[in-house]
């Protein structure tokens, strides 16, 4: 029995160096943030600002690749399927918590093969318009949209992205019909928007600040219960007579489901000390996010939540998973 014992723990000792790596010794080699949507998009530049703070306490450089598509899923099925190593990172947004609710065959499970990390921002989406479509105030265009029904083309970042659900929450709610125009992001929506070819979009408040400032695009709300500080003078769709249509986009960071909770807690504990350094407070505030922080356990109870609420409002939308 001795003999066996010893042969087993050597063979255990032989092992050990395949396993993933122990959190003292985290990172040794390049991390890559994927993040699901394209270059400019809210949750990229929220990724890279993010990164940018965290490699050089972490010591080594952080890589932000876009694999945008299919409303988010591809970059997460990249990570779903990534080695558990803390490697390969996941930048994701609420339209994570949409997939079960908008697509019968999906080639990861939101909640079993992913491990929350963090929620890391909340960010308030804006009511943008084309120019010449002539909408001044939020109660002009839903005037028009009941007036002329499925007429107003309404663009979102892709389907069961967090701007197609703010879109369908806010038409529940206003009570219109409008024809829904998927993009694969808002770098794609914006150009389209400005020229007139689609009419209406819920743009996150980082992308959309700049068309505003430039009188590029019209602005008539914020989706969010409050009014932004940097649009202060923009009310919120309730104030426009649209009860119950705030929104909430949120951003959070996930990891393969078997990575080792060290590693977990290990960039848990970095990314909370990033999102709480001054510099990145500042850098975030001017974007318009708020920092959301959170232990692993709070965000995975977190995405279950948001499951179910999202799947309320798909199912009042009159949406069938495809």
């Amino acid at each position: 029995m001795r003999i066996v014992r010893t042969l087993v723990l050597a063979a255990l000792a032989l092992a050990l160096p395949a396993l993933p790596s122990t959190a003292q010794d985290y990172p040794n080699r390049p991390i890559r943030f994927i993040v699901p949507f394209p270059p400019a998009s809210a949750v990229d530049i929220v990724a890279r600002a993010l990164g940018g703070r965290m490699s050089p306490a972490l010591g080594q450089p952080i890589i932000v690749e876009n694999r945008p598509g299919a409303g988010g899923r591809l970059g997460a099925d990249l990570v779903a399927k990534a080695a558990p190593d803390g490697y390969t990172i996941l930048i994701q947004s609420s339209a994570h918590a949409s997939i079960p609710a908008l697509y019968k065959d999906v080639s990861y499970d939101t909640t079993k093969d992913f491990a929350g990390v963090t929620t890391l921002v909340n960010l308030p989406n804006v009511l943008i318009v084309a120019p010449d479509k002539g909408f001044k105030t939020l109660r002009d265009l839903v005037a028009w949209a009941k007036a002329n029904p499925g007429k107003l083309n309404f663009a979102s970042a892709g389907i069961g992205s967090a701007t197609h659900m703010n879109l369908e929450k806010f038409c529940a709610r206003a009570g219109i019909k409008v024809t829904h125009v998927p993009f694969k992001g808002t770098s794609e929506v914006l150009p389209d928007l400005m020229s007139g070819r689609v009419d209406a979009y819920f743009v996150p408040l980082s992308a959309g600040v700049p068309y505003i400032r430039d009188n590029r695009v019209g602005v008539l709300a914020v989706g969010t219960a409050q009014r932004s500080a940097l649009l202060p003078d923009v009310p919120t769709t309730i104030e426009s007579g649209v009860p119950e249509s705030d929104y909430n986009l949120w951003m959070g960071m996930l990891v393969p489901a078997a990575t080792p909770r060290p590693l977990i807690a290990r960039l848990n504990a970095e990314t909370l000390k990033a999102l709480h350094s001054p510099e990145l407070a500042e850098r975030l505030k001017a974007l318009g996010a708020m920092t959301m922080p959170s232990t692993p356990e709070q965000f995975d109870a977190y995405i279950r939540a948001e499951i179910v609420s999202i799947g309320e409002v798909v199912k009042a939308a009159g949406i069938q998973p495809n």
